[in-house]
């Protein structure tokens, strides 16, 4: 439709309207300087014509000698879809700027055009379809590859910042549209990251509506992280890179094309090793890249963190964490937007640890919300690099001192027993204070030993371990094993004939697995899992992995070696090397979580992954 006609006719303007008239009719004054515009828009695609026959410039020229019925129902057609067909993007300049002042004039002549308009402009935020019949059947339907692609997401951009100054009220209208038009998570990984990335842009300019766009994005996100879990992700790199490595290794043998193969190398190789070979988890690694990125650049200014803006997005954050985050269990990687951000500054950090706290301790909350609550917890405090020893020191005292005051009030009163119904925080936080000791021993006894060892004397952990709650037998255990081996090599309390006699209570579940049926003893009654396991998205983890504490993999034999105490002498002298090699200053050394071990040491899958019971039992008394 003819941009310089609709937006002046429309005002009601009979002076531009006549300039309007003459424009389009230079092809019969003889005006050629005008011709080309009219070629460039109206040619191409063909006139609109209105349904009772005519042309727009008809229809126009009707107008201006008074009669009005015709442009009426003119402005009526504004309302059907074709609108939205309108090809203004890839137009000459002069045509889209003419345009874009058409909607302008539109829609604050006759807002009721500014649903159609902005849904018009939301339908662009996605690559263009490319269709090619033979006949009547399509033979082709794929993504445009349009060079322009970038500009004319500009354009758009443009237009609502054009909209918005005509109607202030449009963020409000656009939000359901942005909503509406998202497409599905099992769209190509191009249209989803275009979608994305234009929702972000939107929320820079239009930051009333960052916290809902936010949301959008993120519960998009689970949707597709609760559908590749991490094992099939892990799964599906392994036969990827098995199949490569195959034929890698065969090839080069007899390869004898090695310039040209390393040409191709050379070009294809960055995005080959960032892509992720499970479909689901390649999505998602690109828009979890995508909203790390912007978080980043939204929270710094000049290489240095902006607090009033970090502080604003950290509050937006933590709404959207408490409500789509904390209730999902099992997600996988969507949650590491906290953790990227609390690395920001330790503030934050310290804010996110105190939120969850809350969320923990709150007998008002339900039980499975306390429990999620611990699981963060115990996973942040183990796996954030940048969170300081006198704040894992803090987080533990307060466990500690809640887990005491907890068995206090159990002593005695009727439900003094182990039931995971009835005491669900309290076990949550007793893996929450295990898993961060068993992370986090090393940093705990380095420098003074001494003074080390009289800390976690003081948190008194036998008092718990002991307790008639028995919270050895609910928590997962390849916790349990490791921080029974730990505890035993600084005697600090002695657990294995507890895990004996859980052992021996616990009927037995019989599984059916590849190699055969399989007893499995090994339970997870907690449903535990910790949500800030390694990532394993490959361009993600970029973000991640210099902020991340790895877990150090221990061989079979220093796992003996830990299950024998220390000598009552070596423990007063902290100057032994015996010590000094057994505690190990360096709390970086690349391996896994004891969540995640290795094929060859993991139980069944409902064990989570956790060494077999047998491996760490304790020598015979």
């Amino acid at each position: 439709m003819a941009a310089p006609l609709l937006h002046t006719r429309l005002l009601g303007d009979a002076a531009a309207s006549a300039s309007a008239v003459k424009t389009l009719g230079a092809s019969r004054t003889g005006i050629s300087n005008m011709r080309a515009l009219e070629n460039d828009f109206f040619n191409s695609p063909p006139r609109k014509t209105v349904r009772f026959g005519g042309t727009v410039t008809e229809v126009l020229l009707k107008y201006k000698k008074g009669e009005t019925n015709d442009f009426e129902l003119l402005k009526n057609q504004l309302l059907d879809p074709d609108i939205k067909r309108l090809p203004w993007l890839n137009r000459s300049q002069t045509v889209v700027e003419e345009y874009l002042a058409f909607l302008g004039n539109l829609v604050s002549a006759q807002t009721v055009f500014l649903r159609p308009c902005l849904s018009m402009i939301a339908s662009h935020f996605v690559p263009p379809r490319a269709i090619i019949k033979e006949g009547d059947v399509d033979v082709s339907d794929s993504e445009d590859e349009d060079d322009n692609l970038p500009a004319n997401f500009d354009t758009c951009h443009r237009a609502l910042q054009i909209i918005a100054r005509y109607v202030p009220s449009t963020p409000w209208f656009l939000m359901p549209i942005l909503v509406e038009k998202f497409p599905f998570v099992r769209k190509s990984e191009r249209t989803l990251e275009c979608y994305v990335h234009n929702l972000l842009r939107i929320s820079v300019y239009f930051p009333t509506l960052r916290h809902e766009i936010l949301e959008l994005i993120i519960e998009k996100l689970l949707k597709l992280d609760v559908n590749a879990s991490r094992q099939d992700i892990e799964d599906a790199e392994e036969t990827a890179a098995q199949t490569c490595g195959g034929t890698d290794s065969t090839e080069g043998l007899f390869n004898m094309d090695e310039d040209e193969e390393t040409e191709h190398d050379t070009k294809a190789g960055p995005a080959r090793l960032d892509q992720m070979v499970h479909p689901v988890a390649e999505r998602l690694d690109i828009l979890m890249s995508l909203v790390l990125s912007y978080m980043k650049d939204v929270c710094y200014v000049d290489g240095k963190v902006d607090n009033s803006k970090t502080k604003d997005l950290y509050r937006d954050l933590i709404n959207i964490f408490d409500k789509l985050l904390l209730p999902t269990h099992a997600s996988c990687h969507v949650q590491f937007f906290m953790f990227y951000l609390c690395s920001f500054k330790l503030g934050f950090a310290e804010a996110f640890l105190e939120h969850l706290w809350k969320k923990l301790q709150d007998p008002s909350n339900p039980a499975i919300i306390r429990q999620a609550a611990g699981n963060y917890i115990g996973s942040f405090l183990a796996r954030a690099k940048f969170i300081p020893l006198i704040t894992v020191k803090s987080c533990l005292d307060l466990l500690v001192n809640w887990l005491h005051i907890y068995l206090n009030n159990q002593d005695s009163g009727t439900k003094a027993f182990c039931d995971v119904a009835l005491h669900g925080p309290f076990y949550s936080a007793c893996q929450a204070v295990f898993y961060t000791f068993v992370f986090r021993h090393k940093q705990l006894l380095s420098g003074n030993l001494k003074e080390g060892l009289r800390y976690l004397q003081s948190l008194n952990f036998e008092r718990i371990v002991m307790s008639q709650l028995n919270p050895l037998k609910v928590c997962l255990p390849s916790v349990v094993n490791f921080f029974a081996a730990i505890t035993n090599k600084y005697q600090l309390v002695f657990c294995y004939t507890i895990i004996e006699r859980n052992n021996r209570q616990m009927l037995p579940v019989i599984r059916s697995t590849a190699g055969g049926d399989s007893v499995q003893t090994c339970t997870n009654p907690l449903d535990t899992f910790f949500p800030f396991d390694p990532c394993v998205l490959k361009r993600s983890k970029k973000f991640i992995d210099p902020i991340y504490q790895i877990w150090e993999d221990m061989s079979a034999e220093e796992l003996q070696e830990f299950k024998k105490p220390m000598k009552k002498e070596i423990v007063e002298d902290e100057d032994d090397d015996f010590l000094k090699g057994e505690v190990p200053q360096n709390d970086t050394v690349i391996g896994i979580t004891p969540s995640s071990f290795d094929a060859h040491f993991r139980s069944p899958s409902s064990s989570v992954g956790s060494p077999p019971m047998l491996y760490m039992q304790p020598s015979p008394l």
